[in-house]
């Protein structure tokens, strides 16, 4: 059974991934709600932790920034590939 701590990580690494690479492909939470069909409130409580997205807004914000969902979730995602593919 995964504890606590494990969901949280899974939580703040979407967060700090969704954050880092939509900063780095300069989009703003506006365009990225338009171009994943989520609401600009959603993606920003995301952000912020204060959601938990469902497997579905994962696949979608993942596609919208240009990514796999599996590279979106990974707690070790290279910056630096994401701004050679931007």
């Amino acid at each position: 059974m995964e504890n606590i701590s494990q969901k949280s990580t899974i939580r703040q690494t979407l967060a700090k991934n969704v954050r880092n690479v939509r900063s780095i492909k300069r989009i703003s939470q506006e365009s990225l709600a338009l171009n994943s069909d989520l609401s600009r409130t959603y993606i920003g409580e995301i952000e912020r932790e204060n959601k938990s997205a469902t497997i579905d807004a994962v696949e979608k914000i993942a596609k919208a920034l240009g990514l796999s969902t599996s590279d979106l979730l990974n707690e070790n995602l290279s910056l630096d590939e994401v701004i050679v593919n931007s």
